[in-house]
């Protein structure tokens, strides 16, 4: 194997990893943007753009891994089909999670209410990222996957 086959390789742990990282910081931001929000228009329209913004991520992420990636990882290792399951799982709960939150955001709800809904996305989708990154990292270190990263993870 080349080295620059064994980078390529190895890529898929790391990008899957920066995309986690990525996706906290957006929740962080969202949940900057309400904390400093109030109910000026202008804090309101920021806010509506991080919550849009942050949904879209994780959903395009969520829906990219159960396309692309976590095919590819069952073709290969089967045995990691149970884990996977529960993975796309934690997405269909976590999906549910954010539709509350765009429901929340589009009908203005009050901030104790949208920082209820972003805290309970952000308890979830922590444990789903380190369960993930626990459970994958190995295989994705190893997964020859020819694809675009951004179609597989999901555009960020």
């Amino acid at each position: 194997m080349s080295e620059g086959e064994k980078t390529r390789l190895v890529a898929w742990s790391r990008e899957l990893r920066s995309v986690h990282e990525r996706l906290r910081e957006a929740l962080r931001v969202t949940r900057e943007a309400l904390a400093a929000g109030g109910s000026a228009e202008p804090a309101a329209r920021d806010l509506l753009l991080f919550c849009h913004g942050f949904c879209s991520a994780l959903t395009g992420h969520h829906a990219g891994e159960d396309r692309e990636l976590f095919p590819a990882i069952a073709a290969r290792h089967p045995g990691l089909r149970p884990t996977l399951r529960r993975l796309e799982q934690d997405h269909s709960m976590i999906a549910h999670l954010l539709a509350g939150l765009r429901e929340a955001v589009d009908r203005s709800a009050p901030p104790a209410e949208l920082d209820r809904h972003l805290e309970g996305i952000a308890a979830i989708m922590e444990s789903h990222f380190r369960y993930e990154e626990r459970r994958l990292s190995e295989v994705l270190e190893t997964l020859a996957l020819d694809a675009d990263p951004s179609r597989v993870l999901g555009p960020l």
